[in-house]
């Protein structure tokens, strides 16, 4: 069972890795659902780190249709994320009929070489998801991160247990959005997914003491990953597995 943590910082992907986290996906701006963060964040994380690291290709918010110069943006990112010794990438291109760009990934793939590759939740955008998993096999991704079409993972539930039992190993299913300590458990058993994705996140408090009314509004300190939280939710995975 691995918990994998959505960080959107070097000390979120600190703080995942000292809770027991199995690996992190470092992105930025989780309010967008996650950018690319910057060459800096990528080394840093890298040097620090002992768990796996992987790292969000998304130069934009919004849909995942992607121009040719972003897509060129995505691959020299990944190319960065080569040369600094990343362990994978996730990434995600669709096209204006919601189907998976095979084309365009399958470029975005070759880039990254030797590492992994997570496609993200542009999977649950697609017109098909089943159709759409047969796509990502024959990429030859190693995971796909999908909430089963809704909102939250908990909600889709049926939908990824079905992917789940279609991937037949070819693929790791991994259930992410709105996954906690309540309900990671019960998503285990449901699903029978062996990954999980979660940011854990947890609003700070800020350490200025001069707080102009500005600053509240900007909601005061660091919105980070919380070790406390990873740590419960590695507990429970693990206690719901050793009970069956």
């Amino acid at each position: 069972m691995i918990l994998e943590i959505a960080a959107n910082s070097v000390a979120s992907a600190l703080a995942a890795q000292d809770g027991g986290a199995g690996r992190v996906e470092l992105c930025t701006a989780l309010e967008l659902g996650g950018l690319t963060p910057s060459h800096t964040q990528i080394a840093l994380a890298r040097e620090y780190l002992l768990i796996p690291l992987y790292v969000l290709i998304r130069p934009r918010g919004g849909d995942f249709l992607y121009s040719d110069l972003e897509c060129e943006v995505m691959q020299r990112d990944i190319e960065t994320c080569v040369a600094l010794g990343c362990d994978g990438v996730v990434l995600g291109v669709l096209d204006a009929e919601g189907k998976v760009d095979t084309t365009r990934c399958r470029a975005l793939i070759a880039a990254a070489g030797s590492m992994g590759v997570t496609f993200h939740r542009a999977f649950d955008l697609t017109r098909d998801p089943l159709s759409s998993l047969g796509d990502l096999i024959q990429l030859g991704c190693e995971r796909v991160l999908t909430s089963g079409a809704q909102l939250s993972a908990w909600e889709g539930v049926q939908l990824i247990r079905q992917l789940v039992e279609l991937s037949a190993g070819r693929i790791v299913v991994m259930p992410g959005a709105g996954v906690d300590a309540g309900n990671i458990g019960k998503l285990q058993e449901i699903t029978g997914a062996s990954e999980f994705h979660a940011s854990a996140k947890r609003q700070h408090p800020s350490g200025m003491r001069w707080q102009p009314e500005l600053l509240k509004d900007m909601q005061g300190g660091e919105l980070r990953s919380d070790v406390e939280q990873v740590r419960s939710m590695v507990a429970a995975l693990n206690a719901a597995v050793a009970s069956r």
